[in-house]
């Protein structure tokens, strides 16, 4: 048996567990965190299966995630939001979002995409024994490798851009990101350079951040009085987030 394919599968199986944990989570609503873990396990297994798009099952797999992540956005960036307010003294439009959170974190576990998901990883290691018999798997090392790496040249090309967008550039980090810790086995990033890489999107994180307040503040009225220091703390993180780039720049030059 291919060690790549093993990899993957014992991959595929422990995100499945955290799935089913972060779902029961969501139900009994029992911690903050439950609706960021499902996420995060969501982001690692799309990480993981991106590499292997062409091969079966994949597609199916690829579209339930993003359903599951469409579905989960705008409410993971209201409970972030509720949290920020509350923090800064805000109680009434802090808990005014944080109302509706049980009900919301039920549905989400009740969803059907969540249980589509679910149903797809179910079946996913039965299609990549099937496709390795098949002989579909062949070079299987070599391809995500391949694939990866066209990731951090996107990346490398993004940062090169003077004109280069924030948003994309955060998103091109998620990935390389995300992929490195997915196959830690192709060696594509040091300790050095996750580091520099998790500040970078940790500042674009904040940045974004402020940037959907601030729209949300045009339909919003009781974020009115937040405004004046979210455009101030706007200014703080654009430039935060270009320094930690530059040295995101540079650690890429000498990888």
């Amino acid at each position: 048996m291919s060690a790549m394919v093993d990899h993957i599968i014992v991959q595929v199986l422990c995100l499945q567990v955290r799935l089913l944990a972060c779902r029961e989570r969501l139900a009994a609503d029992t911690d903050s965190e439950a609706l960021h873990d499902l996420r995060t396990s969501t982001r690692r297994l799309r990480s993981l299966v991106r590499p292997l798009r062409g091969l079966p099952g994949v597609e199916p797999l690829e579209q339930a995630a993003r359903a599951l992540g469409s579905l989960t956005t705008p409410l993971r960036d209201r409970e972030v939001l509720a949290a920020h307010l509350l923090e800064r003294g805000q109680q009434a439009a802090g808990q005014q979002r944080m109302r509706q959170r049980t009900h919301d974190f039920r549905g989400v576990a009740a969803s059907g995409e969540l249980s589509r998901l679910l149903g797809i990883l179910d079946a996913f290691p039965s299609f990549l024994r099937a496709a390795e018999r098949d002989g579909l798997l062949d070079g299987l090392k070599a391809d995500v490798d391949k694939r990866l790496r066209k990731q951090w040249r996107k990346l490398e090309k993004g940062l090169a851009d003077p004109e280069h967008d924030r948003h994309r550039l955060r998103l091109l980090i998620k990935r390389v990101r995300y992929g490195d810790e997915a196959y830690p086995q192709l060696d594509h990033a040091g300790k050095k350079l996750r580091s520099v890489l998790k500040r970078a999107q940790g500042d674009l994180g904040d940045w974004h951040d402020r940037l959907q307040w601030l729209l949300m503040a045009d339909e919003q009225a009781d974020l009115a009085s937040c405004v004046e220091q979210w455009q101030e703390e706007i200014k703080g993180f654009e430039g935060q987030s270009d320094r930690t780039l530059k040295r995101l720049d540079a650690a890429l030059l000498r990888r």
